[in-house]
């Protein structure tokens, strides 16, 4: 009986780790930054709020927290360092796929 209230029990945790492992599965997008135009790229979800990052080869990997609703932070990871990004980002209204930085005049979407 405890055998068989083990193997549930780990079978249980298998498919929870293998629900949340295809939920954070990174997705094939159309993306575009302000600094390298339009490009296809990997887009992962980051957190329940909507945080995410987007990457490419050749291109920097680019991440946005969400700080709070249509508010964002980012950062570019350039190597192994992690680059902040200056200003808040700000879902645009005419594109929620994309995010406004109105201190810089940047812009990064994902589709």
């Amino acid at each position: 009986m405890i055998l068989k209230k083990m193997l549930f029990g780990g079978g249980v945790c298998a498919a929870v780790l293998l629900a949340f492992s295809i939920s954070a599965e990174a997705k094939r997008a159309r993306c575009y930054t302000s600094d390298d135009g339009y490009f296809s790229c990997s887009y992962r979800a980051i957190d329940d709020a909507g945080s995410f990052r987007i990457s490419a080869p050749g291109y920097p990997t680019y991440v946005l927290e969400i700080d709070g609703p249509g508010f964002a932070y980012g950062y570019v990871k350039l190597g192994r360092r992690n680059v902040p990004l200056p200003g808040q980002f700000v879902r645009s209204r005419d594109d929620g796929a994309c995010w406004n930085n109105p201190q810089t005049n940047t812009k990064l979407c994902a589709w």
